[in-house]
């Protein structure tokens, strides 16, 4: 794999352990990169952090993080304190116990990362494990220590090899039960849930992560190329808003199988190409670093 990995270690399943390497599975480094310019000179601006009281800037060695207790009282928590409170890290992936695939719920999902044997000498027992993941349609539940904290972990099987997701803490995830507390039992009508079937299933499709479209990406990287170009950018026509209208004769609307609401049948999937290449054209290579 071309990508670095961002971790090295080891999965551990009782007394076997597979050496392997973790990698990025989802990046946004494709995306366009804004700086912020000093309008008058088209100069880079550059962050100064200044005593909020003061007005004065704080160097770097003066610089320290504080928990507030209360309105502008804090404790300070000393570098080496917050150094102390990491957890020890021994590279390796502990699973604790293994569930089926559908049990977990997908709101404690994080962060994907992509696993692979650190070695030809890791490969068998790598395949091993992934290939009982596979038949078991199962799940390990691991932890690990990952960017300073002990993170659950979720590995899959995945194609060729496996994928580690990052698990949410529980008190990281807002309670379903009170976020949709508010909502009312209705009873709905026979006809309109007929419906509203139907349309599902003249509109049933498969997963297709090629055909998204991120229009502010391409938005973006269109006004950067006319730029560079020289060009001056129309923007496009924003459709009317529709008009709103009761939800049986909606749900009959969309039923009728109007021509202009079926979806057009692909021809094939044409490669993307990302929005900062868009951008960059041919000859004119675009910033790397980030909008500050």
């Amino acid at each position: 794999m071309a990508a670095r990995a961002i971790w090295s270690g080891a999965i551990k399943i009782a007394e076997i352990a597979c050496p392997v390497k973790m990698y990025t599975a989802a990046t946004t480094s494709e995306r366009i990169s804004l700086n912020l310019l000093n309008r008058k000179t088209g100069n880079r601006l550059k962050r100064l952090y200044v005593d909020e009281k003061t007005d004065k800037p704080v160097e770097r060695e003066d610089q320290v993080k504080g928990y507030e207790t209360s309105a502008g009282h804090y404790v300070v928590l000393e570098p080496e304190e917050i150094t102390a409170a990491v957890p020890d890290s021994d590279k390796v992936l502990k699973v604790d116990n293994f569930i089926t695939c559908g049990q977990i719920e997908t709101t404690y999902f994080d962060k994907p990362y992509y696993l692979l044997p650190a070695s030809d000498a890791a490969e068998e027992a790598f395949v091993l494990i992934r290939e009982a993941l596979r038949n078991q349609k199962a799940a390990a539940i691991a932890h690990t220590v990952l960017f300073r904290r002990l993170r659950p972990v979720l590995i899959r099987a995945h194609r060729k090899g496996l994928i580690a997701t990052t698990l949410n803490f529980d008190y990281e995830v807002r309670s379903a039960k009170e976020a949709f507390k508010d909502i009312g039992k209705r009873k709905i009508d026979a006809e309109m849930l007929q419906l509203a079937e139907h349309i599902l299933e003249t509109k049933a499709g498969s997963f297709d992560p090629s055909a998204f479209e991120d229009r502010y990406e391409d938005a973006l990287a269109e006004l950067v190329k006319a730029k560079i170009d020289g060009r001056k950018v129309i923007p496009l026509k924003r459709p009317e808003p529709t008009k709103k209208n009761d939800l049986l004769e909606a749900l009959r609307m969309s039923a009728g199988g109007k021509e202009e609401d079926k979806a057009p049948e692909k021809k094939g999937t044409p490669k993307k190409t990302t929005s900062r290449k868009k951008a960059e054209g041919e000859t004119k290579p675009a910033p790397r670093r980030k909008a500050s």
